[in-house]
């Protein structure tokens, strides 16, 4: 169970302490030295099986047959809804998030399902801010991040969450090239900060 008022920052790269590591620690270290308890959570290190595009989760009550013992999905979503400040620290593939993260996203399908389910009855919650730090290799590339926000704008939909103003970092590619900018290390701590303040007053 996830200690009341914890919050999460999510490392979603496949490779350890890689610059979208960097990014996420950074942030989760400004919420913490703002005496905010916070959760890292390491995707690659969770068992998360893909969704199969069975259907059943669009079916009476919602349910997903992937979600039984070991399998961490649910339990990570239920921690994205909970938490006061939630952040998804994640490298650029493609032009879009690697596997292992969109293998998560794409598990909210039965979120998605339920919240439709309920829309004609029930008022959804307000929406909390989820915080973005997308790290690309390239410099350029005018449309980048586009395809990675638009998914994340209703990936975190059913988790009554919404996109705050994202942290896009360019030109980070070698292992090290964020770790060696003090100026967008400061940027992304900043951006910790501002969070514990609005979730927290601190």
């Amino acid at each position: 169970m996830t200690p009341a008022g914890e919050s999460a920052v999510f490392l979603c790269g496949p490779r350890a302490g890689g610059n979208s590591d960097t990014a996420g620690l950074a942030f989760a270290g400004a919420l913490a030295a703002a005496a905010a308890p916070v959760r890292v959570v390491k995707l690659r290190e969770q068992r998360l099986e893909p969704c199969r595009g069975c259907g059943a989760c669009a079916g009476p009550g919602n349910r997903c047959p992937l979600d039984r013992d070991g399998d961490a999905a649910e339990a990570l979503f239920d921690l994205i809804e909970a938490a006061p400040v939630v952040a998804f620290a994640a490298p650029i593939y493609f032009y879009h998030v690697p596997a292992l993260f969109k293998a998560f996203i794409d598990r909210a399908q039965r979120r998605y399902a339920a919240r439709l389910a309920a829309a004609p009855r029930a008022a959804p919650p307000a929406a909390l801010a989820a915080h973005v730090l997308l790290v690309a290799g390239r410099q350029r590339g005018e449309k980048l991040f586009d395809g990675a926000l638009l998914t994340l704008k209703y990936f975190l939909w059913p988790l009554s969450r919404e996109l705050a103003a994202p942290c896009l970092l360019r030109g980070m590619d070698a292992p090290g090239d964020l770790a060696a900018d003090a100026a967008a290390l400061a940027d992304v701590a900043a951006l910790g900060r501002a969070a514990a303040r609005a979730a927290y007053g601190r």
